[in-house]
């Protein structure tokens, strides 16, 4: 988890206990304090977390929330793990030390970048055939409705990156869907054929995005990239203009220039996207074997037109048959992609959001994970569980399916008899073998306030059609 949130860039404190000041280096249970040969919990967390330390005493505990609220607030945050000692927990502090604690954000000024908004409105209005990539900085900024704006008012189609998906309704037909090399190839072949703009709008071009760092993909475009990360400027690809400032106040300055000057287009005679660009058992992604993933999202898109939350370890799945509205958000675990991350994410987050949740996951990441369920049940926190079963590792058998041969090593196994296992958590099961058992599901089951386990059946030999080439 937390290496995930390092990767992600997610402001997490974790705060973990400590043996006493006085025995480090004695060998009390449990000590990582690094002394004396014990476990160095510092070093141990050291290449995950953006601050991590053991706090020793009170005296200075209010330096110590300063550095980590500055982190956890800033534009780049991350991780940051304090330890409190056994002895340090029983010490009294006076409830003022809070008020010497700043907990607000930092906002970039845009004057930094306004001079380039002229520019950008020049490129914008010059582009005969622009194209928005826009990434998971646009969820961090609040910049959903500017982006929809954006591509309303210019009449830009938008393709996201996997962790951005829903940042504009994946229904409007200026939506192109999800980009990269998992996905169907309905984004690509837009900007590869017609493209002669790209903005970038807080979208890192990584392998997933960028179909493996593919030249083609930008060729013959001019790029403008906006993100409020500098780090992330012209990291993978040269830009004609980069603008490192909030995506937020960016596109607001945009619009408002925009608005003066004029500048707008008149609807497309034939939108590029939109549900139509992307027809149930069209993708080639997934030539066959599948009908029954595509018709569950199908039921889940149209039975939660808002308000739902999914948490998404499988990804692929999703990113080619589940059309986002910008009325729900989708979590997708595409960072570290540790296995069985999906149900504690999802457990989480419905502590601080009451609306349904759906957990998705493969077989094998949910025997990494499955007891966390009864966290769900102690607590009454109402959560789906989608469990598609095919009884092996999917990627890797794909993978040794695709590039050794058929020679499967160490990719099968059984499962557990997940009837029996949900009676054991008292908790609902559904097994679905048929599209008929779905339409059961979603017409029958309490899905916004039970605990659920859905186990959907696949074809273990049944691979989606992309190769990662390693």
């Amino acid at each position: 988890g937390i290496a995930n949130a390092f990767v992600d860039k997610l402001p997490i404190l974790i705060i973990t206990g400590e043996t006493s000041t006085h025995i480090f280096g004695k060998g009390g249970l449990q000590e990582s304090s690094g002394e004396g040969g014990s476990i160095d919990q510092g070093q141990l967390f050291q290449g995950i977390t953006r601050y991590n330390k053991i706090v020793e005493r009170t005296d200075y505990l209010a330096n110590v929330l300063n550095q980590a609220a500055r982190i956890l607030l800033s534009d780049s945050p991350g991780p940051v793990l304090l330890s409190f000692p056994y002895n340090v927990q029983k010490e009294k502090v006076d409830a003022a030390l809070l008020d010497s604690v700043s907990t607000q954000r930092p906002r970039r000024p845009l004057s930094e970048a306004a001079p380039a908004i002229e520019t950008l409105a020049d490129m914008l209005g010059e582009a005969a055939s622009p194209v928005i990539v826009a990434g998971y900085g646009c969820i961090r900024a609040g910049a959903q409705s500017q982006v929809a704006r954006l591509s309303e008012r210019m009449q830009i189609p938008v393709t996201t990156s996997l962790k951005a998906k829903g940042v504009i309704d994946e229904q409007s037909p200026l939506s192109l869907g999800s980009l990269g090399v998992t996905s169907s190839d309905h984004a690509y072949h837009h900007i590869a054929d017609h493209a002669d703009l790209i903005l970038f709008l807080g979208a890192g071009f990584n392998e997933r995005t960028s179909y493996l760092w593919d030249d083609s993909l930008l060729a013959e475009c001019r790029i403008v990239q906006v993100d409020h990360d500098p780090g992330q400027i012209e990291k993978v690809f040269s830009a004609d203009l980069a603008i490192a400032g909030d995506i937020r106040d960016t596109l607001d300055a945009l619009l408002a220039c925009m608005e003066a000057r004029g500048l707008s287009r008149a609807p497309l005679a034939a939108p590029p996207g939109g549900r139509e660009s992307r027809k149930p058992g069209g993708n080639p992604i997934f030539p066959s074997g599948f009908a029954l993933v595509e018709h569950f999202f199908q039921r889940l898109e149209t039975h939660f037109p808002a308000d739902l939350m999914v948490f998404d370890d499988n990804i692929i799945f999703a990113q080619n048959f589940f059309n986002v509205s910008a009325r729900n958000r989708y979590f997708s675990n595409s960072g570290v992609s540790s296995l069985g991350h999906a149900i504690p994410a999802a457990i989480g987050a419905r502590f601080v959001e009451e609306a349904p949740t759906f957990a998705i996951l493969g077989d094998g990441g949910f025997q990494m994970c499955c007891m966390e369920l009864m966290t769900a049940v102690n607590y009454d926190i109402p959560l789906n569980v989608v469990m598609f079963n095919n009884a092996t590792m999917g990627l890797i058998r794909k993978n040794q399916h695709q590039q050794y041969g058929d020679r499967f090593i160490d990719c099968d196994f059984v499962n557990p008899d997940y009837a029996a296992l949900a009676r054991a958590f008292g908790i609902g099961f559904t097994h679905i073998e048929s599209t008929r058992d779905i339409d059961r599901l979603f017409d029958g089951t309490d899905l916004r306030g039970g605990i659920n386990l859905i186990e959907i059946m696949i074809d273990k030999d049944a691979f989606p059609n992309y190769s990662s080439r390693r």
